[in-house]
């Protein structure tokens, strides 16, 4: 499960597998494996919700800025979508693209890893401030408590404000058994030292489409664990069974987890995640977004 993410939790416990071995007493290996497991918070799984405390997402968006990460001036004219022509990738291979403003990188800072884990984009609410990723991103024996999402992220740098959460909503199906027909999260955002700052009005946002007639011309975004720009394919998008859509593309690595499935009109119909944690590196799947993604939608915008 978690294939697109999981590269990264293996990693993390394989530095604390080094550090029980060479630590004699186990002491220096009990401090790491209670600082993994102290960025997590039961929420209420039976309702799916978890309400951060301001405190938590403040020093997560520090230690980010502190670490890996440097705040810069947004570009004069913001990407806020693809504009391009519509064309499928040829051959149906990833490849690196130019970082758009609503679509960006998930951290958590204070995991033993530098690297973004997954990636999540913003989507139209009336808010102003919600966010769509996998919940696999989010919610793992708890939710995760040091998220930070930087949207637009390049090279080191957050030209649109790092911004942390404020409520995370999952639907509770995902948080009692992991079902994979349901691996789908909105976040409620809002960047600290910036109160009132909405995010959509910074980066724009996607229309979300529920119920997609498939098959539909569509694309993936998202950031590999390790790379400083995401990466990007076009194809279609094709049903998978009556709970789950895929995508054919080859070369759509770990971190992508969480990227959107975007329609020719940039509506988002899915996110990376799903059958097999978001599949391979030759197919990524998506949870479908039929009724229960709407009505986890019009409860993390109502909420």
């Amino acid at each position: 499960m978690f294939t697109k993410d999981h590269r990264r939790a293996l990693r993390a416990l394989g530095l604390v597998g080094v550090c029980c071995a060479l630590l004699l007493g186990g002491v220096g290996c009990a401090w790491q494996l209670r600082g993994l497991a102290g960025h997590r918070a039961d929420g209420d799984p039976g309702r799916g919700t978890y309400a951060e405390d301001p405190e938590l997402g403040d020093d997560a968006a520090a230690a980010l800025l502190d670490g890996v990460v440097r705040e810069v001036p947004a570009p004069a004219a913001a990407v806020r979508e693809d504009s391009g022509p519509w064309r499928p990738s040829e051959p149906l291979e990833a490849r690196t693209a130019a970082p758009e403003a609503a679509i960006g990188a998930l951290f958590s800072p204070g995991d033993g890893d530098s690297d973004h884990h997954c990636s999540a984009s913003v989507v139209h609410s009336p808010g102003g401030n919600l966010i769509a990723t996998a919940a696999h991103c989010v919610h793992g024996g708890g939710f995760r408590t040091n998220l930070v999402f930087v949207p637009g992220y390049r090279d080191g740098e957050a030209p649109y404000g790092v911004w942390v959460p404020e409520r995370i909503d999952v639907d509770p199906r995902w948080a009692e058994d992991f079902d994979p027909d349901h691996d789908v999260a909105f976040l409620r955002l809002r960047r600290p030292g910036h109160p009132g700052q909405r995010l959509e009005d910074v980066t724009g946002a996607h229309p979300v489409g529920f119920g997609p007639r498939l098959p539909l011309p569509a694309r993936v975004m998202g950031y590999p664990n390790a790379a400083e720009r995401p990466l990007d394919c076009r194809g279609t998008a094709l049903a998978a069974g009556p709970a789950q859509l895929r995508l054919d593309c080859a070369d759509v690595p770990d971190g992508t987890s969480g990227g959107p499935v975007l329609t020719a009109g940039h509506t988002l119909i899915g996110v990376i995640g799903g059958r097999d944690g978001g599949g391979d590196e030759r197919v990524s799947y998506s949870s479908y977004f039929g009724d229960a993604v709407r009505e986890l939608y019009e409860r993390a915008a109502g909420g």
